[in-house]
């Protein structure tokens, strides 16, 4: 019976193999030798072998290609089996039959003629290998034929090599290979292994489903052409346009199907720097081509920002905002502060953050108020703003914004963020802005007992605080100083009308010297005394005097209609900022209640003023003392000798001189060093210190 079964089998497996073409390869390493009996069989069919026949030591999957063409390949698994001989074989128990009839030569002692026709005078073992493949749609078995010498070979030890290329499958699928002999024993060896995708370098090259068109873009001026080049005439293929965001799984988009190459229009305004185009093959899984060519493009760009929207919330305890834009913007959200519409907005410190998302960002905490902006900075450019002043919000437009500096000695500075800058109340109460002067003292009480309003305040505790205090209540004495300015302008006038006649003879003699050209013919100067009547008298004499000379003279207390629409000190100061701008000269007219008012910045020990100082004398020093200081401004000092003995030392880093003596050399300061040099013509001299002696006399 077993003959007869040996024989049968050997019908089936030449019948199975005698199908189609082979395209299938077996190679055995140095030693072996093998064939391919059958590659569409049916496994489990085949008879049992010797009891000591081939055994199966290792199962190896690799990916390979097979290919009629350059770029004709399918995928495949190459199996690699490693054999050897069980234990206990030897040549005078084991015969050299594999258990398939008609293998055998004819009955010599079992032994076989080598597959390739030479002689060989060893004995051998054959032996039936079995591969079999299964995947999910398909399922393949495989028969090889391995003929092994016996003598030189040790039990247990490595025989050889067996290659059998190759098992198809689709792309990314996963394939169950099972080897096995026909020995008694039946050992299997089972290994789970994926197919590359396309992903694999070898498969991109040369399998026609992993190669994807190219895209190529061609943009106009009315509208952007797509070309897909090298796509395969009758394949279908989709071609996506879609704008890759962050926020979105893929982002929205259109899809169009071709079955070739194609030309696509897209009109230049829907062209977004986030706009990607992507075309694959219609098959499963398929390699993708992705192009996005706009992400430079600066009309783009301006189209993106254009269509982008800032938003801000106020509704909840603090305020929040919404950037909403058809792509992702590499922004910068910038919260600042603006005091009047048209001026600049204050970046407030520690609160810029990146614009994320479309969704509403806070900032810790700010609380709403109507000088708040936010703006969008891109690109070191202001590219969105939108404010708060026209809600409904607590807090005024003339609030001033506070700064507070905790440091880890429990002390707090204060400082007003303004024009860029973080001023020291110190400095920002006799410098700010033309506004009334701000006393630090006030300031810090005001924040202390909760008049000023908390902006923000981190929730890290850096130790940082804004505050937002107001400053209408500093005005409240705002009419009772205009109506001084308008007394004290009063009596400079009475002055002049009683000096009147005097003066007519000095001018006329000025004339004479200088004709209608003085020799300070489009200067100006900002005439600065206490409010006491020697220093009005004589203030009033030297803008007469000088007046002739063409110099343009500004005194101050004083100021007629800019009194009445200010208050004296806001004019003052706005008068003293405009002098320094445009180069004017500055003159500090000294009397003892201006002396007493100086001796604040630097008293002696002991030093008792004999005079009460003049308040807004004192308010002009902060002004101009820390730019003589800093050695910034043109000033001059101008000392009533009668009165006065000596320059007081805050005072001493402008060039000082005392009236009337030295009269000459304080008309030489104000012309200037690019003005008339040597001396002045006598009749000049004489007639302003003639007119000023004159008035400090009564």
């Amino acid at each position: 019976m077993r003959p007869l079964g040996g024989q049968l089998l050997l019908l089936l497996l030449l019948a199975a193999g005698g199908r189609g073409v082979p395209r299938d390869t077996l190679a055995c390493s140095q030693g072996l030798a093998c064939r391919l009996l059958d590659t569409d069989m049916l496994c489990g069919t085949e008879p049992l072998g010797p009891g000591c026949g081939l055994v199966l030591a290792q199962l190896r999957l690799e990916p390979a290609l097979r290919c009629t063409g350059p770029v004709a390949c399918l995928p495949c698994l190459e199996a690699r089996l490693r054999l050897a001989l069980p234990p206990g074989t030897g040549e005078p128990r084991c015969p050299a039959s594999s258990g398939i009839p008609g293998a055998e030569d004819g009955g010599e002692g079992g032994r076989w003629s080598p597959m390739d026709g030479a002689a060989s005078s060893q004995p051998n073992i054959t032996g039936l290998l079995l591969l079999s493949g299964h995947a999910y749609a398909f399922s393949r078995c495989v028969a090889v034929e391995v003929r092994v010498p016996l003598a030189p070979t040790l039990p247990g030890r490595p025989l050889g090599w067996v290659t059998f290329r190759c098992f198809e499958a689709p792309l990314g699928s996963e394939l169950h290979v099972t080897a096995y002999t026909n020995s008694r024993s039946r050992r299997r060896l089972s290994q789970w292994q994926r197919v590359p995708d396309c992903s694999w370098p070898a498969a991109q090259a040369a399998v026609p489903q992993c190669q994807v068109p190219r895209l190529q873009v061609s943009p106009g001026p009315k509208e952007v052409v797509v070309e897909v080049q090298g796509a395969m005439a009758g394949h279908s293929y989709t071609l996506r346009l879609y704008h890759n965001q962050s926020h979105s799984a893929g982002g929205s988009g259109r899809t169009v199907t071709t079955s070739g190459p194609m030309n696509y229009s897209l009109p230049a305004d829907e062209v977004l720097p986030c706009l990607c185009l992507q075309v694959w093959p219609e098959t499963q899984d398929p390699p993708r081509a992705t192009l996005c060519p706009f992400s430079n493009d600066t009309e783009a760009w301006e189209r993106l920002w254009a269509r982008s929207q800032l938003v801000l919330h106020t509704g909840g305890q603090a305020l929040t905002c919404s950037l909403s834009a058809p792509c992702d913007l590499p922004a910068e959200l910038v919260p600042c502060w603006q005091p009047e519409p048209t001026g600049p907005c204050q970046a407030l410190p520690s609160l810029q953050q990146p614009a994320v998302g479309q969704g509403p960002q806070d900032f810790g905490g700010l609380q709403p108020h109507p000088n708040l902006c936010m703006q969008v900075w891109s690109g070191g450019q202001v590219r969105l703003t939108q404010c708060l002043r026209d809600r409904a919000l607590p807090g005024r437009a003339d609030d001033l914004l506070l700064l507070e500096r905790r440091e880890h000695g429990g002390n707090a500075s204060l400082c007003a963020l303004e024009r860029g800058t973080c001023t020291p109340l110190a400095s920002f109460a006799s410098t700010g802005a033309g506004r009334p002067g701000l006393l630090e003292q006030e300031l810090r009480q005001d924040v202390a007992a909760g008049q000023c309003r908390q902006v923000w305040h981190p929730e890290n505790g850096t130790g940082v605080t804004l505050w937002a205090c107001p400053l209408h209540k500093y005005l409240r004495a705002r009419w009772a100083l205009v109506w001084m300015g308008v007394l004290l302008g009063a009596a400079c006038l009475l002055l002049l009308l009683l000096l009147k006649k005097d003066v007519k003879g000095w001018l006329k003699s000025l004339r004479a010297d200088y004709s209608s050209e003085g020799p300070l013919r489009g200067r100006r100067a900002l005439l600065v005394h206490a409010a006491e009547p020697a220093a009005e008298r004589a203030a009033c004499a030297l803008t007469a005097a000088l007046h002739p000379l063409g110099l343009a003279v500004a005194a101050a207390p004083g100021g007629g209609s800019g009194v009445a629409a200010w208050g004296p000190l806001p004019w003052l100061h706005a008068q003293h900022r405009r002098a320094l701008r445009e180069g004017d000269t500055v003159i500090l007219l000294l009397s003892p209640a201006a002396v007493a008012a100086a001796h604040r910045w630097d008293p002696g020990p002991d030093e008792v003023p004999a005079v009460a100082p003049c308040e807004v004398f004192a308010a002009a020093l902060s002004c101009a003392v820390p730019m003589l200081a800093a050695g910034n401004g043109r000033y001059v000092v101008a000392r009533l000798e009668a009165l006065v003995p000596g320059v007081p030392p805050a005072l001493r880093a402008a060039p000082a001189f005392a009236l009337p003596s030295e009269m000459g050399g304080f008309l030489r300061a104000l012309a200037g060093p690019g003005r008339r040099r040597g001396r002045w013509p006598e009749p000049c001299v004489a007639a302003v210190a003639e007119g000023l002696q004159r008035a400090v006399g009564e």
